[in-house]
This record gives C-alpha cells, structure tokens and sequence, in this order.
C-alpha cells in the first residue's frame, strides 16, 4: 500500500481550512484517511492560527515510506523544517551509494572484458 502524506479539503466554501492526512495514495482527495498529521487555515488572521503540523508523526510516516505531495511538503517545510532535511539528506546519501554501486558494477564489467 503507498502512502501519501496530503492536504483534505474541510470547511464551507470559500472558508477552506485543510487536514494534513497521511492516506493510501488510491484513496480520493476527500475520502478516506489513516491519521490526521495536522490542520492549515488559510483564513486565520494570527500567526498561531494559521497551522499546527504534528513533525514528530510526520518524520514516523516519512521513515516508513510515505511520501509527501508538493503543497504538503510546503506546509511541512514552514513549519517543521527538521523532517525536509532529514528526508533531504536520506535521499542525497542514496544518490551518493547508487553512484558508488554504478561505479562498482562498471569497474568490474571492465574486468570482464580484459
């Protein structure tokens, strides 16, 4: 099952307030989720209004392969910039070993061949 970590549409129209959910990727925007990760309320005049993202849940989720969406890695990067780089730094270290291995596999195929 892939999992999405992605905004859920609350609220009447043209008042929006979002539901930061994690949710199996086949499910439908506003349908059915696991657990709510936090709210953003576009409208909120106060700055402690505005969002409340839960980062420890969201770096649980994050480190058993669920994977954020655009607007929702936004709204993480704001307000838990920690788990961005911790995700950021995980896929440069995989980077750098598929590179290693790409090495690896070219020096012995040159091996072979002499």
């Amino acid at each position: 099952m892939a999992l999405k970590i992605r905004l859920r549409q609350q609220g009447r129209r043209n008042r929006l307030v979002y539901r930061l959910v994690l949710s199996d990727a086949r499910s439908p925007r506003d349908g059915k989720y696991l657990e709510t990760l936090g709210w953003y309320n576009p409208h909120a005049t106060e700055k402690e209004q505005v969002m409340n993202i839960d980062g420890a849940r969201i770096q649980h989720w994050v480190d058993q392969g669920a994977e954020l969406t655009e607007k929702a890695g936004a709204l993480v990067k704001q307000s838990a910039p920690e788990v961005i780089e911790a995700l950021r730094k995980r896929q440069e270290a995989a980077k750098k070993k598929a590179a290693e291995k790409r090495k690896e596999l070219k020096k012995k195929k040159e091996a072979a061949l002499a």
